[in-house]
């Protein structure tokens, strides 16, 4: 049965005047309830993760700031939204949808969160709209519950998953492989495991043909037990926030790969939709909901 992360206030945290890039979160499950993909037990409102288990990737001081709501303006203003006890409490929820999912995906080879993929969150910073890193949490929680030995995280949005890539920098039991714009944010970069910087304008075969040509034997080599997925549709020419040149097309054919090679090797994976910029919300809408209607066509 195919599992999806979503609560309300993933599409409602913050004050009018910020709001677009919420909208997402509430319209991509209404779609996929009125074209049939899903009904409403594949939808799940995860709760709030302890604090015990963020504390296992975000360092105290950073995390103690988020929850009294004392982080200096200076920060909140590089994560890019006010800071308010519903926010924090949105990423929250966020993380343990994240690791809800990997114990649905364990059970049935995958699991989404409609929200998530929030790589910009280093151990002590937020950045780029991302308080909490959701698969950082999530991968620690395994390797700390020993539900995991070797993790892949393939973070495929247009922008370097930095928070990630140092969350795990020390951290051999997780391969972090980053394909993404190179002149992108963030201006400055954090070192992947595997990262694939990829010039202005990249258009589909490209962008298709490197991946092909990177993750069969990225897979073969490392032998991962669990992968995450960072599903990011900012890959599309319409994007305002990316400088690639993605079709939907390409973007559905790119998820359709990632998640046959999860099927060949037999390997869970946990979905989190990173992120989609472009003017017109429906190409965004469309975009990610083709990433659940390929799952649902290959898995179920």
């Amino acid at each position: 049965m195919l599992k999806i992360a979503y609560d309300p206030i993933y599409a409602h945290p913050l004050p009018e005047g910020h709001r677009f890039p919420m909208l997402k979160y509430e319209l991509i499950p209404a779609q996929l309830l009125h074209e049939g993909v899903i009904k409403a037990d594949n939808l799940f409102s995860p709760n709030l993760v302890s604090e015990d288990i963020i504390l296992k990737t975000h360092e105290p001081g950073y995390w103690n700031q988020l929850r009294d709501l004392t982080l200096p303006v200076k920060e909140q203003r590089r994560i890019g939204f006010p800071l308010s006890a519903r926010l924090v409490e949105r990423e929250v929820r966020i993380a343990k949808g994240t690791i809800d999912g990997c114990m649905f995906a364990f059970d049935h080879r995958i699991a989404f969160n409609v929200a998530g993929g929030t790589h910009h969150a280093g151990s002590n910073w937020g950045e780029g709209f991302c308080m909490l890193n959701d698969q950082a949490i999530a991968a620690n929680y395994l390797l700390d519950s020993n539900l995991a030995k070797s993790i892949l995280i393939i973070d495929l949005d247009v922008h370097q998953g930095n928070g990630t890539a140092q969350i795990f920098e020390n951290e051999p039991r997780v391969f972090t492989f980053s394909m993404h714009g190179a002149n992108n944010f963030p201006s400055r970069k954090e070192k992947s495991d595997l990262d694939i910087p990829l010039p202005d304008g990249v258009e589909d075969d490209v962008f298709l043909g490197v991946l092909k040509n990177t993750l069969p034997q990225l897979i073969k080599q490392q032998k991962p037990d669990f992968i995450f997925y960072l599903a990011g549709v900012d890959v599309l020419k319409t994007d305002k926030l990316g400088k690639l040149a993605l079709s939907k097309e390409a973007c559905k054919a790119r998820d359709k790969f990632v998640f046959e090679q999860c099927i060949a090797n037999k390997i869970p994976v946990q979905v989190s939709m990173g992120g989609g910029y472009s003017p017109q919300i429906k190409d965004i809408v469309d975009a990610h909901c083709n990433t659940f209607k390929t799952a649902a066509d290959l898995y179920f």
